[in-house]
């Protein structure tokens, strides 16, 4: 009797698992190193955009302005933007000739689809908000990004009042946004019909930037109307 035929299957042979994970570990290194590379490579262009833009910003609300100062608010204290402190930034606008043309300073408010960051102007001499620029935003297309554009939504930002009381600790009177159409006082902005929500949202960072900004900013305007050109 013939002995019984037996077959042998070869085995597939397998990547031992500390292989594959070497292979993606290298992977996954030599992709971290480009990203960083890539990073560094393209960080001075991005700081010099961003640098740029921010000029433009504060151009835009402080017309005449050659030269910035950048100081930060942070602790009802003014700090020299060299000051590694983080806080509400606030930008001194000069002329050729070193004399103050104005104040910008950032704010943002909850609008309906994010925040909403602004750049305002203000102008001591009538104490009273003279330009403003959205300088990030998601709303909605057509609605809320006519912020930047609307005439008539802009004209509220040529002599906005933002004066402090009698004790210079606060505003005077709170900024508020009002239903398109109904503003009657200096103080009130005029919001764009069908964008009341980004319109109010321009209204509180105006006002809670405003408020805290002005009764420290106030005191020390003299010491900052004049520099070295």
């Amino acid at each position: 009797m013939s002995a019984p035929h037996t077959s042998t299957l070869s085995a597939t042979p397998q990547t031992p698992s500390f292989r594959l994970i070497a292979v993606l570990g290298t992977v996954a290194m030599l992709s971290g190193l480009l990203i960083v590379l890539v990073y560094q490579w393209t960080l001075p262009t991005i700081t010099e955009q961003k640098r740029l833009a921010l000029e433009r910003a504060v151009q835009a609300v402080i017309p005449g302005a050659s030269s910035i100062e950048t100081l930060v608010l942070e602790g009802g204290q003014l700090h020299p933007d060299s000051a590694n402190v983080n806080g509400l930034h606030v930008y001194l606008g000069y002329d050729q000739a070193g004399t103050l043309q104005g104040i910008a300073a950032e704010g943002s408010g909850q609008g309906y689809a994010d925040l909403v960051k602004i750049l305002y102007g203000y102008d001591p001499a009538c104490q009273c908000i003279s330009g403003f620029k959205v300088v990030a935003s998601r709303e909605t297309p057509g609605f809320g990004d006519k912020l930047d554009r609307d005439p008539k939504f802009l004209a509220n930002f040529q002599a906005l009042d933002v004066q402090l009381d009698a004790e210079q600790q606060a505003l005077a009177n709170e900024v508020v946004t009002v239903k398109h159409g109904t503003k009657s006082k200096p103080w009130q902005i005029d919001a764009i019909s069908g964008a009341t929500v980004s319109s109010r949202a321009v209204g509180r960072a105006i006002n809670d930037s405003a408020s805290k900004l002005l009764p420290v900013l106030t005191p020390r305007l003299s010491e900052f109307a004049k520099r070295s050109p």
